[in-house]
């Protein structure tokens, strides 16, 4: 048993035995009350899942085991070359609750470049689809792809015991994790750059070797990428793709269909699919007034022509926060230090002092902040990577930190089948006659 297994194991087993005592004495204690408005509109805000692995909140934002994004930039393990955390020591703090050391860290990534080998029937999948093929299609048919190799699937047709599901979820998520950067790359050079394919750098970190293949090699960039998927990783367990991983996998579906499944969540408009929104947005708006560097009132203008044509200004509002996303303030600090002349940059930071009030006269928006979408393409754009149909992938590429280790704890919990009771109208109407 590797390393990092064995602590998981240890963490995971204590953890079982006490919510088992938990749930024997307090088990039919209320912790939420359900209104008309949540049963109709898709249940937002009710506790019904377990996720260790993060937390939002309203006010302060995300907190990663306890740790907001400022803490992990200054507590997680970086390169000697670099001054930006580096995405495995992410994945192995809410995988077991602790630091890691620098060992640690090195270890995993010496541990992931081992399983990356993709299998040859991923690469056969993928060069058989055509190139104009949406990206994150690609994605999710080379993800479901590896499900032949799964772990838990061969092991569950042999009669594998319950008590087992954690380790064998444990291994295809360790193997999915290796692979999805390989996957991406080569997605990213089929798709934009003719297939000319750029071969690992097994030299460098599991975000660096990214950057390296997808053909972008300026330093700053590498940067970036360890940024973006560290503070993309994790958003709690009750968002759109998060919540599917968790209840695809809740079946004992594998890691691989389970993450395939996520992927098709976070690819919506609503969802993922934003963070390239944001940028179509803001290249219309230039566009359009025939300029990189619209002033302010130009701006403003268009925000509310936006609006009064019945659209939304990609990028602003969130489902919980209630103030600026730490995510976006993280990619502004790192703007402000690397390319803080740039001047798709200076709108989206001149965005920031525009729309907010205009959303919030409105009078309606409970929201009227940016979230982490309204910054990342910008950065983006900058380093070269203009191809904005493909930025979806990059954050599901992060966002496979998260539920990868959410879903080992899952299965080590034993937590069960998730089957939610619905209704209809016409229940809803019978209940409203005798109560109120």
């Amino acid at each position: 048993m590797d390393r990092l297994k064995q602590k998981f194991y240890e963490k995971s087993s204590a953890l079982k035995t006490e919510v088992r005592s938990l749930l024997k004495e307090h088990g039919a204690l209320k912790v939420d009350e359900v209104n008309l408005k949540q049963v109709f509109g898709g249940m937002r805000g009710v506790k019904s899942m377990i996720w260790e692995t993060s937390e939002l909140d309203a006010h302060e934002g995300i907190r990663f085991r306890g740790y907001n994004i400022p803490q992990l930039r200054e507590k997680l393990p970086k390169r000697k070359d670099g001054k930006e955390p580096l995405p495995e020591g992410l994945f192995w703090l809410m995988l077991v609750d602790e630091i890691p050391t620098q060992e640690d860290v090195d270890w995993l990534t010496d541990e992931w470049e081992k399983r990356s080998k993709l299998p040859e029937q991923t690469i056969k999948v993928l060069d058989a689809l055509d190139a104009k093929t949406h990206p994150m299609t690609q994605f999710v048919i080379a993800i479901a792809s590896l499900n032949s190799e799964s772990v838990f699937v061969q092991r569950y047709a042999e009669g594998m015991n319950k008590n087992d599901y954690w380790d064998a979820t444990y291994e295809d998520a360790m193997n999915l994790l290796a692979r999805l950067p390989i996957i991406a790359a080569y997605i990213y050079r089929k798709t934009y750059k003719g297939g000319e394919h750029i071969p690992q750098d097994n030299s460098l970190d599991w975000a660096g070797n990214f950057a390296h293949m997808l053909g972008i090699d300026n330093p700053d960039f590498k940067s970036l990428m360890r940024l973006y998927l560290t503070i993309h990783a994790d958003h709690e367990g009750g968002n759109a793709s998060a919540h599917t991983a968790h209840l695809v996998n809740s079946t004992l579906s594998d890691p691989f269909l389970s993450y395939s499944a996520a992927m098709d969540s976070l690819a919506g408009p609503l969802h993922g699919l934003a963070n390239q929104e944001v940028i179509k947005w803001i290249n219309r708006m230039t566009d359009k007034l025939g300029t990189d560097k619209p002033t302010k009132d130009q701006i403003a203008q268009y925000v509310q022509d936006t609006l009064d044509s019945g659209q939304v200004i990609p990028g602003y509002g969130h489902a919980v926060l209630r103030q600026p996303d730490p995510r976006f303030t993280a990619q502004r600090v790192f703007a402000e230090e690397y390319i803080k002349d740039d001047a798709t940059v200076q709108v989206v930071w001149d965005l920031f002092e525009v729309v907010p009030d205009i959303l919030g006269s409105l009078g309606k928006v409970k929201n009227p902040w940016p979230n982490v979408d309204a910054h990342s393409g910008a950065i983006l754009v900058h380093y070269g990577l203009t191809d904005y149909t493909y930025y979806t992938v990059l954050f599901g590429v992060s966002r496979a930190l998260g539920i990868m280790s959410s879903l080992c704890w899952s299965r080590a919990l034993g937590l069960p089948l998730e089957r939610p009771k619905s209704t209809n109208t016409a229940w809803v109407k019978s209940f409203l006659e005798k109560n109120t």
